[in-house]
């Protein structure tokens, strides 16, 4: 890909099929090559809206364009960076004509990658809420349930509750069936208590013990949370990329203007007048 604007990107060119492509018109073998993909999925794309309308001959055959060559080019580009389920979604909806659908669509997934990064930022603050925290001594035949309770600071109608939310997960003493909690759960109930005192939901407990559990050594937590968000920063790159050649794609086929307004924007005011708030 070169490094223009993404109508210039992503344009088509004939150049390398030869004659098989005359004057702007593809056959969809020659379409689906530019992709590396079947002669049945260009079809299907058709079909489904994900590529724009074709004409047909008077045989039957679909009058492919560069226009198709383009839309298919940013097809698979915004498939890198939003999935194909809502790929599908929003060239459907702008071949319908329904760019606001498109954009709401567009909006959700940037917001779904807003609440990614949030959480995540939430569950590394109440990780190192728990870091700064001393680990209480855990009696070496393992705490009953009351005595946990009165080491962590709650009653045990809340230990009870944290373990049907899967929180905690105390084995059961043989014969008796009481509950036993060992260091580990020890330590779960008191980050469980820490987190509920700090005003945390029980979902982000959950995801600090999950890896608490997982990963086990404090520095591995903060590396795989690290590693999440690094991870998050490339998907966010990816779906501005394929946000910027889809710009293009507007802009070549004359869904928006150049300086961004499309169909739907507010029309100027009459006789010339500025437009006032």
């Amino acid at each position: 890909m070169g490094t223009g604007s993404g109508a210039e990107s992503l344009k088509p060119s004939c150049k390398r099929y030869g004659s098989s492509v005359r004057n702007g018109r593809w056959r969809v073998v020659d379409v689906a090559a530019t992709a590396g993909i079947s002669t049945q999925q260009v079809r299907n794309y058709l079909d489904e809206g994900v590529l724009p309308p074709a004409t047909r001959t008077e045989s039957g055959y679909r009058v492919l364009t560069d226009v198709h060559v383009h839309a298919l080019a940013v097809v698979r580009r915004m498939a890198e960076g939003h999935g194909w389920a809502r790929t599908r979604e929003v060239m459907a909806a702008l071949h319908r004509g329904e760019l606001a659908t498109a954009l709401a669509a567009l909006d959700a997934g940037h917001a779904e990658l807003d609440r990614e990064r949030a959480e995540i930022r939430r569950v590394l603050g109440a990780f190192e809420t728990v870091v700064v925290s001393p680990a209480v001594p855990a009696p070496r035949r393992g705490a009953r349930i009351g005595e946990v309770a009165d080491l962590v600071g709650v009653r045990t109608t809340q230990l009870r509750l944290w373990e049907q939310r899967g929180l905690l997960r105390p084995v059961r003493a043989p014969g008796t069936g009481y509950r036993v909690y060992d260091a580990a759960e020890l330590r779960a109930a008191q980050v469980v208590a820490l987190l509920r005192r700090g005003g945390y939901p029980f979902e982000i407990v959950a995801a600090v013990l999950d890896e608490m559990r997982t990963t086990g050594r404090p520095q591995r937590v903060r590396a795989e949370l690290a590693r999440r968000e690094q991870e998050l920063h490339q998907r966010s790159l990816r779906r501005l990329r394929a946000s910027v050649e889809l710009y293009g794609y507007l802009a070549a086929t004359g869904r928006v203007t150049p300086h961004g307004a499309s169909d739907e924007a507010t029309p100027p005011p009459e006789n010339g007048q500025a437009a006032t708030d």
